[in-house]
């Protein structure tokens, strides 16, 4: 659909997780390619804004947003605040001419974008939520990147690509050079971590793979978040053979790391979407419901080890049809044979058709 006025800011919402960023990279590069001359001002988190600073791509700057009712924040956030009026009272003089929620079903990031005070808003809608001027249905199954694509289709922006892609910077490999120094070994990392319980491989599982890895002459670096540090130590714990753990990178120093490794095995997480997102080959271990929303679009960088696993291992419930609160591992029914082989296929193939990362 055409917009019938010139473009010169667009508003995007986005204001969750590692991986949800990387979900909308096609979007905001579609973006980009249609309204060249505008720019381009995502709305999302403090972290946003230190990751983007300086880092070319799409977006020309980043606002963070004020703690939100179910946007960013806890659904029982007061918003009767001074510091949310004169936030949008900001925004008001920002005078954007597109205002796009990307930030989930709508039922409080519609009217988030509403209150902007753009000339025009689109973006997605589930049922129940406050309309905007265009909007697509927010159906649940649908992959990440596609349901973005599509919203910003509203205002004509066509797809460019579609696996999501982020510079690394010259900072962000010095940082990781610091935390691990290169040697002439090939990197493979592992990541055992994930927010929610029921996409977590168990740690174990993951140490065998890194034994195998190594007994193959490559590095094994298990990586993680502070609060993770124990899922490190058990992956390490489960390998025969010296590893190495590390919880200290920021976001742009683990986008460095991931840059010069040559594999990646890794729960279905942020880092995961943020290694595809640099180039890297992966391996990710996916339920199937999440393999339909989250999993990679191609194969010639990418396998999905994928539990087909319904019922909730504790209760039994069909968590399709009837989700429990049970945080339980869905994906531990994936064999540690079957990644291997993912791993080793995938590392065969790249090195035969020279386009192992490096």
């Amino acid at each position: 659909m055409l917009v019938p006025f010139e473009v010169k800011k667009i508003a995007v919402l986005r204001a969750n997780g590692i991986g949800d960023l990387m979900f909308a990279l096609p979007a905001l590069a579609a973006l980009r390619a249609a309204y060249p001359g505008a720019e381009i001002v995502l709305l999302a988190k403090q972290w946003h804004a230190e990751f983007l600073q300086d880092r070319s791509g799409p977006v020309d700057r980043v606002i963070p947003i004020p703690a939100y009712p179910g946007v960013g924040a806890p659904e029982n956030t007061s918003s009767h605040r001074p510091d949310l009026e004169a936030f949008f009272e900001n925004m008001a003089g920002e005078n954007f001419d597109i205002a796009i929620q990307l930030h989930g079903g709508g039922r409080h990031s519609n009217p988030f974008v509403r209150r902007l005070g753009a000339r025009l808003t689109i973006g997605l809608r589930s049922p129940g939520a406050v309309a905007l001027d265009r909007w697509v249905p927010y159906v649940y199954f649908q992959q990440e990147v596609i349901r973005y694509l599509e919203a910003v289709s509203l205002v004509s922006a066509k797809p460019v690509v579609l696996e999501p892609e982020i510079q690394v910077t010259r900072r962000d490999v010095a940082e990781s050079e610091g935390a691990v120094p290169p040697d002439s070994r090939p990197l493979v990392v592992l990541h055992a971590g994930a927010t929610d319980g029921r996409r977590r491989w168990a740690p174990e599982r993951f140490g065998a793979v890194g034994a195998e890895l190594t007994r193959r002459g490559f590095r094994v670096i298990v990586t993680g978040s502070r609060e993770e540090e124990y899922l490190i130590r058990r992956v390490l714990e489960a390998m025969p053979c010296p590893g190495q753990g590390v919880s200290t990178l920021s976001l742009g120093g683990l986008a460095g790391l991931l840059s010069r490794a040559v594999l990646l095995v890794s729960n279905d997480s942020g880092p995961l979407h943020l290694g595809n997102a640099v180039g890297l080959a992966t391996v990710g271990i996916y339920w199937c419901g999440n393999l339909f929303t989250a999993g990679p679009m191609t194969r010639a960088r990418h396998r999905p080890a994928i539990s087909w696993r319904l019922e909730c291992p504790l209760c039994g419930r069909n968590t399709i049809q009837d989700n429990c609160d049970h945080h339980v591992s869905f994906v531990d029914d994936v064999p540690v044979t079957e990644v291997i082989e993912h791993c080793l296929e995938l590392l065969g193939t790249l090195a035969e058709t020279n386009r192992q990362p490096v």
